[in-house]
């Protein structure tokens, strides 16, 4: 009732609105005199864009004004103009400023031509939110995503999951190198607080997708390109405050080219939030530097960028009974002192810091041919730090000592558990393209070299060792390569073809001990052959059909290792879509299922740093429809909703139960809920002022594979509503920025994520130092809560 008292609201908004003169821009997009569709049409600082129809037709209504209009498709073409009646603007964008920066990615994306399933989030679109939350907050509106965040308000450590597949499933690629951790699979945004503010625009490809570099995508693949050079300069100051005492600073400066060639450009960004869950503090600090060199056929960039990060632990969750009574209280760091008092040890803390360098070439060299190479190299460093209440010596390294004639084998004491690791390689593509061949051949090359070990900073009764004598050692390298050759032709002007082949091995090792003082030995190596195929076939110039193939293999991570003995996965992915694009309607539909073979499903459990246990579940599917839509039922009043049905099963689940193996038959795979849906209701009332609503429906799932009642997360509706205005021409500046963003509107008590315990796991290793657990644990996420920004522009 609430929703629909806001929208009726938002309506009668939109009624009341006074009259302004305006006047439309229209015209037709081509290159070489053929219309293009898709093309994206904006109005820059206004909030204002569509995108051409199958025609290359376009259509923006604005204010009496001058405007800097936007024409992106690959190419890039920006036109001043001043309205001041009708007016029609062709474009040909055959001649235009190619945009060499989206090179760097052409070899991993796809456009509406391809037969792959996938969603754009523009740099415009993620300025409208970007006031500090990690970038899978941002991204938190796309069909079928599902974020959660452990400090509850979207700074920290973030989480996503797509089609149900967890983040050690979406393959993350930056300007194409890649960038989940090699060893742990997974992606960590608090090392990059802010990245968003340096991101030109990013494609989350949903299922197995086109080959891409690093590890196979087993739910999804997102490809991020960071900001395309300024050929003006610029700066810009932006600061955010909001609930949670969270609050952003940033940065930004461009020189634009500098004798039409070289531009310095960077950013620097500091993030601070006491979280919505209890000591659950972020401080993250990060940085962006970029140096590039332009001419007509040639593109290098040399970047840096990384950031660090100190967030107090918010991993352990609570149980139900605290949910309901206490849903903010955090156990991290809890302890008794020696007069019996609780008390919560004030750096209980991750620690960790991040540093990238990355060397991109791309080169032209005639109509059909071009080139793209990367260097990089990824410095990483930090460590944990818990207080261990009651801890067995030997397990430390320490040994036990005689006290008044007994033994004593335990002590309060404070571990640190580090990652020092270096991450180097290449990655490189060559294309060739014509009217009907789009031939690109590419691939990588990547080693990973890590240490893990621990130290023991504080014994409350023990004597310690040797300063920065590690108990624990533990080193793991890791070799990934692989080649890949993608080809779509055009067999007629209806019917394209599509293959992709990749081959790609893997070498592991580990050689140690880890923290339980248990050898860890790892020898293990892979390779996997991975064949992609699909056509599309335009109906007419509204309607186009889309059938992929695509297998992926994927190896086990480090925790699996440490788990079991893990058998790699296979994926067989069905794509059939189908795409409607008219002037005022845009639509994207499709069916997949995704066939898993040994596929690595989370059981419910976590281990020590609050990292999701996964064992391998036999045969089990992915069966779903995803919908999305654009509808723009006037240049001010526009909707954008999603839905995605699905199920989600593993094929005659067996697992362990009081020490015997039970046939489940076939159960819910756990953390899949069968339907996710969103909307976004975007409203602008005048000019430079835009209302969005956004809305997110996250159905009920299991956090076990079996189906037990006592996993099962309550599905949720979040709302968040968004405001923004622009002053263009401001006293001073080139505009400022007015944002606003409140989330959760309507107050509701909602848990994205938890974890859970099966009762037959003797002596499992559990955060907080708990030696059983029974049930279910949860990380509940903020009631209402707001953030507040303003940016200045130079």
């Amino acid at each position: 009732m609430k929703n629909v008292l806001f929208f009726v609201s938002l309506l009668l908004l939109s009624l009341q609105a006074v009259a302004q003169e305006k006047f439309t821009l229209k015209g037709q997009v081509t290159e070489k005199d053929v219309p293009i569709k898709d093309v994206t049409v904006f109005a820059i600082g206004t909030g204002k864009g569509t995108q051409t129809d199958a025609e290359g037709r376009y259509s923006l209504s604005l204010e009496q004004g001058s405007y800097t209009i936007l024409f992106s498709y690959g190419n890039r073409k920006r036109l001043e103009i001043r309205l001041t009646a009708d007016k029609v603007l062709d474009v040909d964008l055959s001649n235009a400023q190619e945009v060499l920066d989206e090179v760097f990615l052409s070899s991993l994306r796809v456009n509406a031509q391809s037969p792959i399933t996938y969603s754009n989030l523009s740099n415009e679109e993620i300025a409208d939110r970007n006031l500090g939350q990690d970038i899978p907050v941002l991204m938190n509106y796309m069909p079928n995503v599902v974020t959660t965040t452990d400090a509850g308000a979207g700074v920290g450590y973030t989480g996503i999951r797509v089609r149900g597949s967890d983040a050690t499933r979406v393959n993350v690629t930056i300007n194409g190198v890649p960038y989940n951790d090699a060893e742990s699979q997974g992606t960590f945004w608090v090392n990059l607080g802010d990245f968003a503010s340096s991101v030109e625009n990013l494609q989350l490809q949903r299922g197995v997708g086109t080959s891409t570099n690093g590890a196979g995508a087993f739910g999804a693949s997102l490809n991020i390109l960071t900001d395309g050079y300024s050929e003006e300069a610029n700066a810009e100051i932006a600061n955010s405050y909001g609930s949670y005492n969270t609050h952003k600073h940033t940065v930004k400066f461009s020189s634009g080219l500098l004798n039409e060639h070289f531009e310095i450009a960077g950013r620097l960004s500091k993030i601070e939030s006491d979280g919505y869950i209890d000591r659950a503090t972020s401080d993250l600090k990060s940085y962006f530097l970029q140096g590039t060199y332009v001419d007509e056929n040639t593109l290098v960039k040399a970047l840096t960028f990384g950031g660090s990060e100190k967030t107090y632990q918010a991993w352990y969750g609570i149980d139900g009974e605290t949910l309901e009574n206490d849903r903010t209280f955090n156990p991290a760091g809890l302890y008794t002192d020696e007069d019996g008092n609780v008390k919560f040890y004030d750096n209980q803390t991750d620690n960790y810091k991040q540093d990238h360098f990355q060397l991109l070439w791309n080169q032209d060299y005639n109509e059909n041919w071009s080139s793209n190479i990367a260097l990089h190299y990824t410095y990483g460093r930090g460590y944990y730090e818990e207080y261990e209440e009651d801890a067995s010596l030997m397990e430390f390294g320490l040994e036990p000592f005689m006290s008044n004639g007994e033994e004593v084998t335990t002590s309060d004491l404070v571990g640190t558990k580090w990652l020092d690791n270096h991450f180097y390689g290449t990655t490189f593509s060559l294309n060739y393209e014509n009217n009907n061949l789009d031939l690109i051949l590419g691939g990588g090359w990547n080693r990973y070299e890590g240490d893990h070990f621990g130290e023991v900073v504080y014994t409350r009764f023990a004597r310690n060792n040797d300063p920065y004598e590690p108990y624990y050692e533990n080193t793991g390298v890791k070799t990934d390569f692989n080649v890949y050759g993608k080809v779509t032709y055009a067999i007629s002007d209806k019917l394209a073809v599509y293959g992709d082949l990749q081959l790609r091995t893997i070498d592991y090792k580990t050689e140690g001990v880890l923290a339980d003082q248990s050898l860890f030995d790892v020898d293990d190596s892979f390779s996997f052959f991975n064949p992609k195929a699909g056509f599309t076939y335009e109906l007419n110039r509204e309607n186009q059909f889309y059938f992929s193939y695509a297998r992926a293999h994927r190896e086990p991570s480090r925790s699996d290792y440490e788990n079991g003995d893990p058998e790699p996965e296979e994926l067989n992915d069905f794509e059939l879509g189908w795409r409607y694009a008219a002037p005022k309607v845009k639509l994207n539909t499709n069916l997949y299922l995704m066939d898993y073979r040994n596929q690595l499903v989370l059981t419910g459990g976590i281990d020590d740093v609050g990292a999701f246990v996964r064992e391998n579940s036999g045969n089990s599917y992915r069966l779903g429809l995803e919908i999305d839509a654009d509808i723009r039922f006037s240049n001010k009043f526009s909707i954008r909703p999603n839905l995605a049905v699905s199920r989600n099963k593993n094929v005659d689940y067996v697992a362990t139960w009081d020490g015997e193996l039970v046939d489940y038959g076939d159960t819910d795979i756990s953390y899949s809920p069968e339907i996710v849906a969103g909307n976004v209701v975007n409203y602008t009332p005048v000019n430079g002022l835009e209302l969005k609503l956004f809305s997110k429906y996250v159905g009920e799932q299991y956090m076990s594979n079996f189906e037990a009642e006592g996993s099962k997360l309550d599905s949720y509706f979040v709302t968040d509503f968004n405001v923004q205005y622009t002053w263009k021409n401001a006293p001073l500046f080139k505009e400022i920025v007015f944002t606003g963003l409140v989330n959760n509107i309507f107050d509701e008590e909602y848990v994205s994520n938890g974890y859970y315990y099966t009762y037959n796991i003797p002596n499992a290793e559990l955060p907080g130092g708990q030696e059983t657990f029974d049930g279910a644990g949860y990380y509940p996420q903020a009631t209402v809560n707001y953030l507040a920004g303003i940016t200045l522009k130079f």
